[in-house]
């Protein structure tokens, strides 16, 4: 009888045990499963960039103007072309050689090659206008400077039968204290500086209207000022 009740109780244990195994594992007991929850992540926004630059304002066009390119180049070359200079006043040549001789104007013709021009234009066109007297001057230095004459002033004027009021090899004495000499000694320093003239480097002879030397139809005739007739 005892062995039939510890039977019973054993059995009894068995079920309990077997019975609270199949509730704590349903899979194992055959049952539907309902579908596990998936947890995702929930989508997230998209981050402001730290490094996103501010958009820019468009920029003013600089040829809005057509001409912007012509005005800009046009200051540039002002910029670098030198201005024109403003002529100088140009004077006749009358009066700019009547001023020069103002100018030069003296009793002291300087060296002797001077003295001796000085005295050639006071002797042979004291008379004459100043241009007329200039180009006595002219006439002088070219014979010096042509090699058919001597080379220096002096003897160029007083060679042998070439200027009438050469006597014997000598100068006449001038009246040094007379407006005509201060006129002649500028005429010669205007001369020699060749600051006014306009003769040909080849005239090397003149004579007087109111004579007629047969040389002179030999010559050509180049101009006539005053009483003189210039040849070369």
């Amino acid at each position: 009888m005892i062995r039939i009740v510890r039977a019973a109780g054993f059995a009894a244990a068995a079920f309990a045990l077997v019975a609270g195994a199949s509730y704590s594992d349903p899979a194992a007991a055959g049952e539907t499963l309902a579908p596990a929850v998936v947890r995702t992540a929930a989508p997230q926004a998209p981050q402001p960039s730290t490094v996103t630059e501010a958009p820019q304002a468009p920029q003013p066009s600089t040829m809005t103007d057509p001409n912007l390119f012509s005005k800009m180049w046009a200051g540039v070359t002002s910029l670098v072309t030198p201005k024109p200079e403003a002529p100088a006043p140009t004077l006749a040549p009358a009066t700019r050689l009547a001023e020069l001789v103002l100018a030069y104007a003296g009793t002291q013709a300087g060296d002797r090659e001077m003295e001796c021009l000085a005295n050639a234009v006071y002797f042979e066109a004291r008379s004459e206008p100043i241009e007329g007297q200039l180009a006595v001057a002219e006439v002088v230095l070219n014979r010096a400077a042509s090699g058919r004459y001597p080379t220096d002033l002096c003897s160029v004027i007083t060679q042998k039968a070439q200027f009438s009021f050469i006597r014997r090899g000598r100068f006449p004495r001038a009246d040094r204290g007379s407006e005509a000499w201060k006129k002649a000694v500028a005429i010669a320093s205007i001369a020699k500086q060749k600051l006014a003239g306009n003769l040909p480097s080849s005239v090397l002879w003149y004579h007087a209207t109111y004579v007629s030397p047969k040389w002179g139809k030999r010559l050509t005739r180049q101009s006539q000022i005053g009483l003189h007739i210039f040849y070369s």
